[in-house]
């Protein structure tokens, strides 16, 4: 890890300062400024394009479409006020615990 963070981390800092952006300047500006609804919906698309990626077996093609991925996620959370922090603290609470454990004790919707 670099003293500026982690490459997440420094991507996450990068998306947060396009906040208000001049949309014409920045794409990360030209996403938030369509809403949060768009941001899913560009979310959605790339992440269907990693899942091509995967079934196709293409480990290149899927490390590319991976970055997406996560660009357009922390893009889309950013929109909805949802920090890498917020994501990390999650993490953090669910650590050590098992998935099926975790899941069981999630609140019934």
């Amino acid at each position: 890890m670099s003293a500026r963070g982690t490459a997440i981390e420094r991507l996450a800092a990068t998306i947060d300062s396009r906040k208000g952006a001049d949309p014409e300047s920045s794409w990360t500006a030209k996403l938030l400024a369509k809403g949060p609804e768009k941001c899913a919906e560009k979310f959605g698309e790339e992440a269907i394009e990693a899942v091509i990626e995967a079934v196709k077996g293409d480990r290149p093609g899927l490390t590319s479409e991976a970055a997406d991925v996560l660009y357009h996620l922390l893009v889309m959370c950013a929109a909805n006020g949802v920090t890498l922090a917020d994501i990390e603290a999650e993490l953090a609470r669910r650590e050590g615990q098992s998935g099926i454990a975790e899941k069981a004790a999630r609140p019934k919707a």
